[in-house]
């Protein structure tokens, strides 16, 4: 499917326990194609709080998409062709540090990436870009977030490192207590990916990383049962629903960041020598630059 232009204002992407979103008004669901194949599911796009946005479910409705499985370059250029400007992305995490307790939210203002072999640009096949990523979380989301944490009376925590490790299996004690050492505070397995590509799609990105259980460095780790980690998965998914629509219902109306520019110093090559298969696969991308 071709640019659907200013379907939604706002995308959502649903990590495990939220697969849908509720207080939606006239949702559709739109099944779109992308230059990068199919996004994990079709987008829910509707009214939220007044606001037009879109939703997906990261691993698919049911679950059906491993970490590795997931297909990001196609999930976020499936927002950028929605019109999407800013995503809310929703994550649950194992803490890393005794301060993050379960139930507790986590801003993350940092990432480290533990993955091997994700495909998490854009750009090659002819094209070269450098973005730069050294504050990879839009600043402006990361506020209004935490504000939302507030408004929503959940335990909200702005700042720390998500270390994103490639999965399925969780991490050995030893690595748990490596990454403990490196100063990490939450460990999943989904967003340094959605937070790269969203800066190459000049789309603003805030994660909101809700914890389910400490990781296994943790001494009360192998008490908990899969019960507490489904509960504390489904009270996450609730309070993450609150945060969300007080996160949408507050959205400022402009931008005040740079994410929008992402890439005006980032391609570096000349438009002369950018084959036209590029140029039309990046088009929704680079077209303005060009």
């Amino acid at each position: 499917m071709s640019n659907l232009e200013s379907q939604a204002d706002i995308g959502i992407i649903g990590g495990s326990g939220l697969y849908s979103m509720s207080g939606f008004d006239a949702q559709d669901e739109v099944r779109l194609e992308t230059p990068f194949g199919e996004p994990s599911d079709a987008y829910i796009v509707g009214t939220l709080e007044g606001k037009r946005v879109a939703f997906l479910a990261r691993h698919g409705r049911g679950h059906r998409i491993s970490p590795s499985e997931l297909n990001f370059r196609a999930n976020i250029h499936g927002m950028k062709q929605l019109g999407v400007e800013r995503i809310l992305s929703v994550s649950a995490v194992g803490s890393l540090k005794e301060e993050h307790k379960p139930l507790d939210f986590v801003i993350p203002d940092q990432f480290f990436d533990r993955t091997r072999g994700r495909i998490s640009t854009f750009f090659g096949g002819g094209v070269v870009a450098h973005i730069a990523f050294a504050d990879p979380i839009c600043p402006q989301l990361a506020d209004l977030m935490e504000k939302s944490c507030a408004a929503a009376g959940v335990t909200g925590k702005k700042g720390g490192t998500y270390l994103c490790m490639e999965g399925p299996a969780f991490s050995t004690r030893a690595e748990s207590n490596v990454y403990r050492q490196w100063g990490m505070d939450i460990i999943g397995m989904t967003n340094l990916q959605e937070a790269k590509l969203a800066r190459e799609a000049e789309i603003c990105y805030v994660t909101l990383a809700m914890v389910t259980d400490y990781d296994c460095w943790h001494e009360g780790h192998d008490a908990v049962t899969i019960d507490e980690i489904i509960s504390n998965l489904l009270k996450n998914a609730e309070n993450a629903q609150k945060t969300v629509r007080e996160a949408v219902k507050n959205m400022p109306k402009s931008r005040t960041c740079e994410c929008g520019s992402a890439l005006k110093h980032a391609l570096l090559t000349s438009k002369d020598a950018i084959p036209q298969a590029a140029k039309d696969r990046l088009k929704l991308l680079i077209g303005k630059y060009l």
